[in-house]
């Protein structure tokens, strides 16, 4: 999807309806800063309210992601291609989302070696030294919660009996028995547990 272009088609048909970014803003109940930053391809308007948006500015949610009106005839063309185009921005987001998950385990693992290692050598054996042990440890479980929760987010675990992708909440991945991104949960759909391997695309 082409930001600049969906931001110029917003532009164009606020104007038509003879609205302000300020009045399209409070139609809508957000900030005339949001409708500047679509307008100027910096973001694109929150599916929770795209549909009111499309109402107001008199278009269809079609129109509104190709930055452009189309024509009946072209319809399940452009449908196609919409949906192949969004299915590759989720994918490339989700392998940002990943990567970035990788990244944060990564720096936080050196870090925590690091130190560790400065702890030992460096501190004196006693109370300070086993102080700053724990602390390090303390500390390296705050990237982690938050590299879980990047790895929930994205993806999906696949049953090992039925093949079928969970999704499960934060709070079942992180109570779950786990080797690297492998967890071991209950499928919804065949009532077994097993070990679910993380699988960022469907089918796969």
């Amino acid at each position: 999807m082409d930001q600049l272009k969906i931001g110029k088609f917003i532009a164009e048909c606020r104007k038509n309806a003879g609205l302000t970014q300020k009045q399209l803003a409070e139609k809508l109940g957000i900030t005339d800063r949001a409708v500047s930053k679509w307008e100027t391809g910096k973001a694109l308007p929150d599916s929770s309210i795209m549909l009111e948006l499309c109402r107001i500015l008199g278009i269809t949610v079609n129109d509104l992601l190709n930055g452009e009106k189309i024509s009946m005839e072209n319809n399940n063309q452009v449908n196609e291609q919409l949906l192949i185009e969004m299915s590759k921005e989720i994918e490339r987001k989700n392998k940002t989302v990943w990567t970035s998950m990788w990244v944060i385990m990564g720096v936080s693992i050196t870090g925590l070696f690091a130190g560790l290692a400065i702890a030992a050598f460096i501190i004196p054996e006693g109370i300070w030294q086993i102080v700053a042990i724990i602390g390090l440890c303390a500390v390296f479980l705050i990237p982690c919660f938050y590299a879980l929760k990047l790895e929930v987010s994205v993806g999906a675990y696949k049953c090992k009996n039925c093949g079928y992708e969970i999704v499960p909440t934060y709070t079942q991945a992180l109570n779950a028995m786990h080797m690297g991104t492998t967890r071991y949960l209950k499928c919804p759909e065949c009532k077994k547990r097993s070990w679910c391997k993380k699988v960022l695309d469907k089918d796969k």
